[in-house]
């Protein structure tokens, strides 16, 4: 099996933009989608109008590490029938926001996600992508894309030092820290989130 990095995935998206006809756009990711958001806006920066980098991180070993409770959930072998996989995504709380966190709604995106695409592999595979992919800090220095970091200060699985590290970098990077936002995005959140992406991208 052939290796992939986030390039890949960033001109998947690109090739996306492409074939709706969509010159440029505001690109906004989350997570591995924030580093895949970065990595598009690294390569192909005319096409970018404005980055948005929510609980996310540089590539850098130092900043954004796992709590050890949430590497243990992350690295736990996935059950493969579905009503086994659905009942595992409460463990996901580990790393939900502590005041917002609900495993109903946990139990309903793991169902999604099964039926949408289950594949048990993935995940391995995609964390050898951000591995394989390095540190981004040097080409992040030297980003003049309009960027925003967001990330909750009650992040266990990417340490809120991930987007402290990535607005620190990005020259005139804008930081948004928000209080009770653990790795998830809560419907209770959803308000100051959209203002900020809205006002962001002007």
């Amino acid at each position: 099996m052939v290796p992939y990095r986030l390039l890949d995935m960033a001109d998947d998206g690109f090739a996306l933009l492409t074939a709706l006809g969509i010159e440029s756009a505001h690109v906004v990711g989350a997570s591995m989608g924030g580093m895949i958001a970065q990595t598009m806006a690294l390569s192909c920066p005319e096409r970018v109008l404005t980055l948005t980098s929510m609980m996310s991180s540089t590539g850098e070993s130092a900043y954004g590490q796992a709590a050890p409770e949430a590497q243990a959930v992350l690295f736990r072998p996935r059950p493969a029938d579905r009503e086994g996989y659905i009942a595992a995504a409460e463990e996901e709380l580990v790393w939900a926001s502590k005041r917002y966190g609900d495993a109903a709604v946990l139990r309903e995106l793991a169902a999604d996600s099964y039926d949408r695409a289950y594949c048990p592999a993935g995940t391995g595979r995609q964390l050898g992508a951000m591995i394989l992919s390095g540190s981004r800090a040097d080409a992040l220095r030297e980003l003049r894309v309009p960027t925003l970091v967001i990330h909750g200060l009650d992040d266990t699985l990417i340490d809120p030092s991930g987007g402290r590290r990535t607005a620190d970098l990005v020259p005139g990077a804008g930081l948004l820290l928000i209080p009770d936002m653990g790795h998830d995005r809560p419907r209770e959140l959803w308000p100051a989130l959209i203002d900020a992406l809205v006002t962001h991208s002007g």
